[in-house]
């Protein structure tokens, strides 16, 4: 995404749905039998451009949308509208789209602490998933989540969109075709401008057309907080793990799919609230350090300010004995070693007039043909919980502040009983989780 934001990228998505998918597709007719009927569960930024991205489909359909707020069905609607000629219908209570028989599959675009129970209802009713990233708020959560999945045989992507980006591919391939030697060390970072700053205002009554305590679901009863409501509400540890599992678990998915499934043996983590003076909750700085079998891998992020490393906000280097190779949203650079003579300085960039650089449209366009052909998508919840795993382990390990020694089989910290709390947390009354182990 370069530098611009992701309310500016879910903007230009939903405004030029039209032109797009006149270029990826020619008009087509279709029969009952050959659409595929999507329910929307959250219609704020995030789901409108996904739904967007949905409708460059001729054969995608949305027959009901679902929000807790009246606002931002409101601005849901014309998206509806303007792309298939006819109103939804509305509902405020997720479990209204699940019941419904003319749904094949949910798109869940909640806030994270509400990612889990919709995608793990609707595996048990029958429909395929699209879940945004991360997949849930612990591990804990993801892991039912894998389990109903598998249990019902369903389809689950994972909305990590870099995971279909044709540039990505390219570097990952590189990476795995052993040129750079022995890898010893892969780092990504995110150092956004924009982030934070968010003030300290006061608690208040719910906006009016807002079902709060349903917003609020298995998470903890608390005053409403404007700052803690709409996209803020990633940086509260009550719903979201902060930049660590927001843009984290994008970079730490690049890294994880060029490097292997091998999970981390130990975790540190350090950093907290050096800059940002407001009532966020989440780190503005922090770094953590992971001990996989063959190499270190190391996050780090910094919120207003920084220039990133070799000038890119965001990014990640995958360092070998022949070479270094450098990769973000622009393209990717090959250095070499300076007393190697195995490779030669190599340079990448995306092209800016390829309409297909962003791979937000293949990894949707996957998802649709896994639902027909029943095969497992690129981002199924196997790769979706390990990526996100590996982010949620850093975010345990800062707020413990200690050294986490990881049982992968188990999913536990060993002798870190402290940990348990950010891996397996609860649910407020009365929402439970099937297949959950707590």
């Amino acid at each position: 995404m370069g530098t611009s934001t992701r309310r500016e990228f879910l903007e230009r998505a939903v405004a030029g749905t039209a032109g797009l998918a006149a270029v990826l597709h020619a008009p087509q007719i279709l029969g009952a039998n050959d659409r595929i009927r999507v329910g929307l569960i959250g219609c704020g930024g995030m789901g409108r451009g996904d739904l967007a991205t949905f409708f460059l489909y001729p054969e995608v359909e949305c027959p009901v949308i679902c929000d807790i707020d009246d606002e931002m069905i409101a601005k849901c609607i014309p998206v509806v509208e303007n792309s298939r000629g006819k109103r939804p219908e509305v509902v405020k209570d997720f479990r209204r789209v699940i019941d419904r028989k003319d749904i094949d599959a949910c798109l869940v675009a909640t806030p994270d602490h509400w990612h889990a129970l919709p995608t793990v209802f609707a595996c048990q009713a029958g429909k395929d998933v699209y879940v945004e990233k991360p997949l849930a708020q612990s591990i804990s959560e993801g892991r039912a989540m894998v389990e109903a999945a598998r249990r019902h045989s369903r389809v689950v992507q994972m909305g990590t969109q870099w995971r279909s980006g044709h540039h990505y591919r390219e570097a990952v391939e590189f990476v795995q075709s052993g040129k750079l030697g022995k890898i010893r060390q892969v780092r990504a970072w995110a150092y956004l401008d924009w982030v934070g700053g968010i003030g300290n205002p006061a608690d208040s009554d719910p906006p009016p057309g807002v079902d709060y305590d349903m917003w609020l679901g298995p998470a903890p009863k608390r005053p409403f907080n404007k700052n803690r409501f709409h996209f803020n509400f990633r940086w509260f540890w009550d719903y979201a793990g902060g930049l660590m599992t927001d843009w984290g678990v994008h970079l730490i998915n690049l890294a994880m799919w060029a490097m292997g499934p091998a999970p981390p043996r130990t975790i540190t983590s350090t950093g907290g609230k050096l800059v940002v003076e407001d009532n966020s909750e989440t780190p503005d700085t922090q770094i953590a350090v992971y001990e996989f079998p063959t190499y270190t891998f190391i996050w780090e992020h910094q919120m207003q300010g920084g220039v990133g490393i070799g000038k890119r906000p965001h990014g990640l280097s995958f360092s070998g004995s022949e070479g270094t190779l450098i990769l973000d949203a622009t393209g990717w650079e090959l250095i070499p070693e300076p007393k190697k003579k195995s490779l030669v300085t190599y340079s990448r960039p995306v092209d800016p007039n390829d309409k297909q650089s962003d791979g937000r449209p293949a990894h949707v366009r996957n998802f649709l043909d896994c639902v027909r052909s029943r095969q497992q998508p690129v981002e199924n919840l196997e790769v979706g919980h390990f990526v996100s795993t590996v982010a949620h382990l850093g975010n345990a390990a800062l707020r413990t502040r200690t050294k986490i020694v990881w049982d992968a089989e188990q999913e536990q910290a060993v002798g870190t009983p402290e940990a348990g709390a950010f891996i397996n947390h609860r649910y407020r009354e009365p929402w439970k989780l099937p297949y959950s182990k707590i």
